[in-house]
Parts: structure tokens; sequence; C-alpha cells
């Protein structure tokens, strides 16, 4: 029929029709452009190609600017999430559960390696293990892979929210069990073990931060490579039919329950890996190395790389470890200022890359808006801009002319904060001109709340930069960066 019904009016959604289908023009469209281009190239990479690319990475430790503690401090510590990512995104992304107890695996894992692999002594009790790496390591990869099999057959029956509770009180019992209940001094309590031996592998012994780092680099690969190859598989299908629909899986002969159990036990494997060799690193295993924090910035790696992606884990392990070795407690605050304001504008340009028309008046009226804020505050109220900047180096004459800076700023710095969050939400919500509207003053305020409060807090402001930078992904790509987006039917 060519004609509509009588007193149904016109709509573009047909009934039937899934949704991402009816929009696949749209969809094609959004992928021209030197990023379509881009991200067409890559889709057509073989995989041996896309694992090609990590090949610059073994030059990483000649660089002149590399140092032995820079080395140490980003890149032992992004390959390590990086391996905790990929185990992660076998429960998360493969198989759809979630898992909150995960750091648990990577904390059992560095301390079975410490135990085997070192000289403890605690209560009157003195443990000395000198096992070679490949003895004690494997043997924390088989210990944390049991435990995987004991968390997933034990919870094998639950499903969403109570799966999260049984695996966060399993990520608390770690917690408690190597701080408070260790009444044999195995795990010496909060001070944890040290004098832990380095990587020994058959009389070679690894004790250089370049031969962690090329180690770490070879486990990656060998790891993506096996993941690779089981995503591939019939489990790996079978992983991924039963994320989507673990009924229909279930009512197609699939094996849920123990599909569960497979992707709990070799996330809990890859764990164990990278935590023998976090211990083995820095020569012991202590309590507060697997916090919740550590937790988040797990999770935080595989939303913004993408559940189900290999390639974002990697992706999402140096964007996220890097800003957070970046703006931890030590570094210098124009430091964290460069890195926020760059987080800033690469924000605003996500958002409003679709126009860019929108994108340039966004940028002018944030820089006029200011100038005029400025002004007014200095000829009405010149306490307003009586401050001083912190540490703001090339920056300093720009911050001072543009930004508002109290004498004291106090409450008023609190208040702009919560004003700051309001004003977030109210851009998610909005579209078109009106979400352009309020964007500007959220700016502006961003930078004035940053500039008076949290510049002086590095190390709390790198959650709010994680926070904003998670929202602002989930917003424009809710399948993170390298993810896969979910169907959806009108």
């Amino acid at each position: 029929m060519s004609e509509n019904t009588p007193g149904i009016p016109d709509s573009p959604t047909q009934i039937g029709v899934d949704q991402w289908v009816e929009r696949s023009d749209e969809n094609i469209e959004r992928r021209r452009g030197l990023a379509g281009r881009i991200g067409r190239l890559w889709e057509q990479l073989p995989p041996a190609g896309k694992l090609a690319f990590l090949t610059p990475a073994i030059l990483v430790p000649f660089l002149p600017f590399v140092s032995e503690g820079n080395l140490f401090n980003y890149g032992l510590f992004i390959l390590i999430y990086a391996l905790l990512a990929l185990g992660l995104n076998v429960v998360v992304g493969f198989a759809g559960l979630l898992d909150l107890g995960y750091v648990a695996f990577f904390g059992f894992g560095a301390y079975a390696y410490a135990f085997l692999s070192g000289t403890h002594a605690n209560k009157g009790h003195t443990y000395s293990h000198h096992w070679d790496a490949q003895w004690s390591i494997l043997a924390a990869v088989l210990i944390c892979a049991v435990l995987g099999l004991f968390l997933g057959s034990s919870s094998r029956r639950l499903l969403g929210d109570y799966l999260a509770i049984v695996t966060l009180f399993f990520g608390q019992a770690f917690v408690v069990f190597t701080n408070a209940a260790d009444p044999y001094g195995i795990t010496n309590g909060s001070n944890g073990l040290a004098n832990v031996d380095p990587l020994t592998f058959f009389g070679f012994t690894i004790d250089t931060t370049r031969g962690y780092y090329w180690f770490l680099l070879g486990c990656v690969v060998v790891v993506l490579i096996v993941l690779y190859c089981i995503s591939e598989s019939r489990t790996g299908r079978a992983w991924k039919a039963s994320r989507e629909d673990p009924l229909a899986a279930e009512m197609m002969g699939m094996p849920v329950n123990r599909l569960k159990i497979m992707a709990f036990s070799l996330g809990a494997a890859i764990a164990g890996l990278a935590g023998s060799v976090f211990a083995a690193a820095q020569t012991g295993a202590f309590p507060q190395n697997f916090s919740t924090q550590v937790l988040i910035l797990i999770y935080a790696v595989v939303i913004l790389g993408g559940t189900g992606s290999l390639t974002g884990m990697i992706v999402g392990a140096i964007a996220i470890i890097a800003s957070n070795q970046v703006l931890d407690s030590t570094s210098p605050p124009n430091v964290a200022r460069v890195l926020f304001y760059a987080a800033l504008i690469a924000t605003v340009y996500f958002t409003m890359r679709r126009s860019w028309i929108r994108l340039v008046t966004a940028f002018a009226a944030t820089v006029v808006f200011g100038l005029v804020v400025h002004a007014a505050v200095d000829a009405f109220w010149s306490r307003g801009t009586a401050g001083q900047v912190t540490s703001g180096g090339f920056l300093t004459g720009l911050i001072r002319n543009w930004v508002l800076l109290p004498g004291n700023p106090g409450r008023l710095a609190v208040y702009g904060y919560l004003l700051m969050i309001v004003c977030i939400i109210a851009v998610v919500q909005l579209k078109g001109w009106w979400r352009l509207v309020v964007l500007v003053p959220t700016l502006y305020l961003t930078a004035f709340v940053w500039e008076n409060l949290l510049v002086q807090q590095p190390a709390v402001t790198r959650y709010v930069l994680f926070g904003a930078l998670l929202i602002a992904v989930m917003t424009i790509r809710p399948q993170g960066l390298f993810g896969t987006a979910k169907v959806e039917i009108a």
C-alpha cells in the first residue's frame, strides 16, 4: 500500500524493522571523512597486521626521553593493566558477566608468587622458598584458575546484580584475608610480603626494568593471540551468544553454566599471570596494591576500550594508565593542567564534531564569555580576580586574564563544583543549539573549578577526569572506542 492508514500519523520508524538497520544510511554517512576512512582501513587489516602495530613498543626502552623510572611507572603499569583488562574482558566482554571481585585474582597471583619465590619471617614462622619463575608463575596461574573455577561454579545460576554481589563479597574476603585473618603469618598482614625473588627462568634472571618490560610485552602478545583464537572458535562464539541471550543460547543446546565457569577461570588465570609478574617487578606483594581503586581503573580501561574488543584493551590501558600516572600525587600541577585542558578540548570536539559550525562557535563563544565575565567581575568586585595562579607555567598569563581567581575561593569554589555537575548533566540531556548554549558557561565553570579547587589535588582530580571522560565516551559511543554497537529493536 502506498497510502498511509487513516488516523495513524506518518512515522520514520517502521513496525518490525530494526532501528539499527533502518538507520544504516545515517551510520554509513557518519563514517565518512578521515576518521571513517581510518576506521575502515583498520577493520580491513588482518589480525597479524593489527598485531604488528605493537612492534614499535619493543623500541620504547631505547628512546632518549624514557628514563628507568618512566619506563617502570608508565611502561610496566600500562602492560600490567593491559593484561588485567584482557582477562576481565573475557568475563565481561565475551561472556557478559559482571565480576566485581576480579582484583582479588590479581592479588592471589601476586601473593602466590611472593610466597613461592621469596623469604619471609613473621610470628615465629620463617618461609623460605626460591622456586624458579616458570614454576612459581605456573602455580600462581593454576591457583587463580582454580579459584575462578570455584567462584564460577558457586555462582553459576546467578546473573546481573546478584552475581555482582557475590563476586564483590569474594573481593572483600580477599581484603580481609590479606589484612587481618592471618593466624600463621602467611600474608604478613598489612605489611605484606617483601624480599621477593626476581624472575629467574632456568638460571637466567630478569633484574632490570627493561627486562620486565619486554617480558610483559611478550605476555601481552601471547595472551592477545590466545584470546583471538578463542574468540574466533566455537567457545568464543558460544560466549557471545550466551552474553546476548542466555536463555536462547541454552535452548539452542549451548552449556551456558559451563561457559560461565570457563570464562571465570580463564579471566582469573590471566589476572594471576599479571599479579605474579607484578610481585616480581616490585619485589613484594602488599594489600594496598589490590584495592577498590585498582578495580575501578581496570573497569575504566575495559569501558573506554570497548567490551569485547582486544584492541580496545590496549588503547584503553595506554589512555587510562598514562593519565593516571601523570595525575599522581607527585606530579607538578602544570602537567596535570595541560592534560586537563587537553581532555576538555577533546571532549568538546567529539561532542560537536558532526557540526563544524557549532564546534567553532563553542570555542569562540567560550573565549568571549570568559573575557566578558572576567572584565565585569574585575570592574565590580576586584577581590574576585585578586587570586594567584597555581604553578601556571606558560599558561599563567592566559589563566590570570581569563579565569576568575578569587583571593579566597573557599565555599565559592565548592558551590561552583556543584553547579558544574548540574550543568554537565544538562549538557548531556540537551541537543542541538540548546546544548551549545549551556555548553559555553559549563566549559568556563569547569575551568573555574579546576583553577580554584582541583588543580591542588591531582590525586583526587584524576578520578574526576576519568568520570568525565567515561561519561563523554558513553554519551558519544556507548560501546566504547573499539566496541561493537548492539542492535536495538525499535
